[in-house]
Formats: structure tokens, C-alpha cells, sequence
């Protein structure tokens, strides 16, 4: 198998023997696929610091006949420090990641996912607001098919006025069909930003209540969609 080049987001990584570090990295060109980055964990190591888990770096790899890939050179694109110098910051990137790694699979390119991971990871570097993990979350639900219906009564169509959420319905409901978890006008309004493509004028609103009503139903969002908890989120304390 010949070397290639390509761009690529750390997603996880893990240790193998006394030097060596297996990678998993969504790629731009290739899908996600594993590699492993040998001497890394060798205090002389050129790049190890580059190959931590957010990381969006150039790489050179040596692709072979098996499940795991070489890694042969890094060149770091960014390594978005203000995540790594937040622990809080740093664990909700860590839930973005983990979510991708679910979706992703194996060698199957998805140039749209590749790319909102970058732009979420960037967006969380620079504004500390819980609604970037929920923007993100709620995006790629809709890349995935399973866009939300907000726009009216999930169940019976009726416009309004629209009072719950359920995740098995998939959608809004109004009272006459109420059922799942409440769901405030004012958390409604900023579903309907974020799935409008207006993400920024959501990320300028003010941190409510409302904030935290669509951060914890676009995790459980999530999670009901991958069927499995975000345990990175669980480190956190939310869930």
C-alpha cells in the first residue's frame, strides 16, 4: 500500500505497548481511520504533542493490509489551546469528538461531517457557551436525517402553541398531544435559530434557563440517537 496525504481530527487515542499511541482520526479525503504513531510517548518524540485527542493536523500516512494504519509525518494545522487550558471547555469538545467517532465509519468519507467538526471545534475555542455543543449536536442530527420537526404539532399538526418535546416522536407537540418534556417558548425560539442556520444570533443570546433546556435535550437528543450514553459528558456531571 502506498503513503498518502491528508487532513485529519485527533478523535481519540489510546496506548499501545511502551512507546507507540493508536489514533482514531476522521480525515477530510478518507473517512475515520486508525493508525498507530510509533515512539509518540518517547520523550524525544517530534510530534507526539501534536496527536492529542482535538487536534486537527496535516498528516502522512503509510496505508497497509491491515486494521491499522503508520503514521510517518504531522504537521500541526491547530491544536485549539483554549480548549486544553479549560477543563470544561475540553470536556465538552471531548463529546463532540466521541459523538463523531459513533457516527463516523470506517473509510467512508463525509466531507459535510469532517467539516462541521472543524468549524464546531473552532466555534467552542472561541465562544464558552454550552450552546455550541448543542448547536452542533442538533446539526448533525440533521446531517444524519433526523432533523427535528418544530415547526408544528409532531403529532396532530397543529401550529401552536407548541409546549413539549419527545424524542421518539421526533418533533414538537402541542397540549392537546403532550407528552416527553416540557418545552419553553423561549428554548423553542432558539431550536428554531439553530436549525434555521442561524447559529451565531443563537450563540448572542443572553445564557437562560432556555440555554439549558436545548443543551441537555440536544445531548439526550444525541444520545437517543446513537442509542448510548456521551460518557464524556458524564464526566462532566450533565445527564
Amino acid at each position: 500500500m502506498a503513503l498518502y496525504r491528508d487532513q485529519g481530527v485527533i478523535l481519540r487515542t489510546w496506548k499501545l505497548g511502551e512507546a507507540d499511541r493508536i489514533l482514531t482520526i476522521l480525515t477530510r479525503d478518507h473517512g475515520k481511520v486508525r493508525a498507530v504513531a510509533k515512539g509518540v510517548r518517547k520523550t524525544k518524540s517530534k510530534f507526539g504533542s501534536r496527536l492529542e485527542p482535538s487536534s486537527h493536523v496535516q498528516l502522512q500516512l503509510y496505508g497497509t493490509r491491515g486494521d491499522l494504519d503508520i503514521v510517518t509525518q504531522v504537521e500541526t494545522i491547530d491544536r485549539y489551546p483554549q480548549l486544553r487550558d479549560d477543563l470544561d471547555r475540553f470536556g465538552r469538545a471531548s463529546a463532540m469528538l466521541e459523538a463523531v467517532d459513533q457516527l463516523a465509519q470506517d473509510h467512508e468519507v463525509n466531507n459535510a461531517l469532517y467539516e462541521m467538526l472543524v468549524r464546531g471545534l473552532r466555534t467552542l475555542a472561541e465562544l464558552d457557551s454550552p450552546l455550541v455543543v448543542a448547536g452542533f449536536f442538533w446539526k448533525v442530527l440533521a446531517l444524519e436525517g433526523f432533523e427535528p420537526y418544530i415547526d408544528g404539532c409532531v403529532s396532530c399538526g397543529e401550529e401552536g402553541p407548541l409546549v413539549a418535546f419527545d424524542l421518539d416522536a421526533g418533533g414538537t407537540l402541542c397540549a392537546s398531544c403532550r407528552r416527553g418534556r416540557a418545552l419553553s417558548p423561549e428554548a423553542l425560539d432558539l431550536l428554531r435559530l439553530i436549525l434555521g442556520g442561524r447559529l451565531r444570533d443563537a450563540l448572542a443570546q443572553p445564557v437562560t434557563s432556555a440555554t439549558g433546556e436545548v443543551d441537555h435535550l440536544a445531548t439526550d437528543a444525541m444520545e437517543h440517537h446513537l442509542e448510548r450514553r456521551l460518557r464524556s459528558l458524564g464526566v462532566l456531571g450533565q445527564g
